[in-house]
């Protein structure tokens, strides 16, 4: 059994959703995270606006930090080995825009699970 953990954008998880439902896997988790990656926050986007009222508002002082913290969702799911290409597959293709942040992919082993209600363990619990 493998956990696949996919870092995500936000406006990306009810695809993401829809695609692994539509491809029979109903069961995964999904919390609310912060994060970065390797770049820079683009300052060219800001090209344009405003200074003296961006200097006003609330979440100025969010951009003039180049390292900020991103808002991401976090989709996690526990599969059979043999159903791990097709998990990232789904997942890849519902979220890849071809833009740096749309996110990573991390798979784990999982050498054992067991069903609390059922006391059933390993592929039979998931």
């Amino acid at each position: 059994m493998k956990e696949v953990l996919a870092i995500i954008r936000m406006n990306k998880i009810n695809d993401t959703k829809h695609a692994l439902l539509n491809n029979g896997f109903p069961s995964f988790n999904c919390v609310k995270v912060l994060g970065r990656g390797k770049q820079k926050v683009d300052f060219s986007m800001l090209d344009g606006i405003d200074a003296e009222a961006l200097a006003k508002s609330s979440w100025a002082s969010s951009l003039v930090e180049s390292y900020r913290l991103i808002p991401k969702r976090m989709v996690s799911l526990v599969v059979k080995d043999e159903d791990v290409k097709k998990v990232v597959s789904i997942i890849t293709d519902a979220n890849m825009t071809g833009n740096a942040g749309d996110g990573k992919i991390f798979v784990v082993n999982i050498p054992e699970t067991v069903r609390i209600r059922t006391g059933e363990s390993n592929e039979l619990a998931i």
